[in-house]
């Protein structure tokens, strides 16, 4: 049964909201309908493209990486809050896949998820001293990876940083990563 474009576009803010990195194509294929339909509802409720919302939520960033430049992290910070939680994401380029089968090679994943734990340490200094990673999925190219990352616990002169990767809503890789700093600030 098809919805009416009321309960569409009020399900569609409500998914957008939830989760502010979902393409038009995912958002096309979630609702069953053109991806023209999908940026017609957007224009409608005022809801900036996918681009535009990234900017936002990058914006909205508190804090500022210590522990290496910016530039160093695998993917796109797009949230940090130092010592607490962060996020970034990563689209996956022909760079990063195997040319036979177009699967993300595994390192690109672990280097987006340990990147991300070190960027959250409010340290100049952090190190990976232990990480225990699982891969639950494969990736594709043209996929985007969106890692969370959170402090599960600070010591004296470690903290350990629990990290997820999703596509879309699937859980793609999680690991926890055992990280050296030089203080607790």
């Amino acid at each position: 049964m098809k919805r009416s474009k009321k309960d569409r576009q009020s399900q569609l803010k409500e998914t957008i909201e939830s989760t502010p990195f979902i393409t038009d194509e995912e958002l096309a294929d979630k609702f069953n309908v053109s991806i023209q339909t999908i940026r017609l509802d957007r224009l409608e409720l005022s809801i900036p493209e996918l681009r535009e919302r990234i900017k936002y939520v990058a914006q909205q960033q508190l804090d500022e990486v210590k522990a290496l430049p910016i530039d160093e992290v695998i993917g796109q910070v797009v949230d940090l809050q130092l010592d607490e939680s962060a996020i970034s994401i990563l689209d996956i380029r022909p760079e990063h896949v195997f040319s036979r089968n177009k699967i993300a090679r595994g390192h690109h994943l672990f280097a987006q998820a340990n990147s991300l734990a070190v960027a959250i340490i409010d340290d100049e200094l952090a190190l990976t001293a232990k990480a225990n990673i699982r891969f639950s999925s494969q990736v594709n190219e043209g996929e985007r990876v969106v890692a969370k990352a959170v402090v599960t616990d600070q010591r004296k002169d470690r903290t350990t940083v629990e990290v997820n990767s999703f596509v879309q809503n699937e859980n793609v890789f999680s690991g926890e990563f055992v990280m050296y700093r030089s203080t607790k600030s």
